[in-house]
């Protein structure tokens, strides 16, 4: 099952503005259900803000209410979290090899080296 794109966040939201089992909350956010009851204490998400999964589009309101009038019902995902896509650009180059590479340019020091017109005493 597909988790939400912020976890704590979300449970966090959960816990305040729902009446959800924290067994629902822990299932749907795939967290532990101590995480859960430690975020209700104040214990662990004192600085976490929690994060609307309706206005994400990860659940309906139509969902927590079902999950509120049956304990025993599972959360289901409405929108899966789309994936980080990752673009295949330009790599970094450490320093030591990036002397090496054919396509380096030529260095400050290389330019003074072989220019006959500065002279190492100026």
């Amino acid at each position: 099952m597909a988790q939400p794109l912020m976890p704590h966040a979300t449970a966090a939201w959960l816990v305040d503005n729902s009446s959800l089992t924290f067994e629902q909350i822990a299932e749907f956010c795939g967290l532990h259900i101590l995480e859960i009851q430690a975020i209700a204490d104040d214990t662990a998400a004192t600085k976490l803000t929690g994060r609307d999964p309706i206005r994400a589009g990860e659940l309906t309101h139509e969902e927590i209410e079902k999950g509120q009038a049956d304990p025993d019902y599972s959360l289901q995902m409405h929108k899966a979290p789309d994936p980080i896509r990752r673009t295949r650009g330009p790599r970094y180059t450490p320093v030591s090899s990036a002397r090496t590479s054919p396509t380096a340019s030529p260095g400050s020091f290389a330019i003074i080296r072989t220019s006959p017109t500065v002279r190492s005493a100026s």
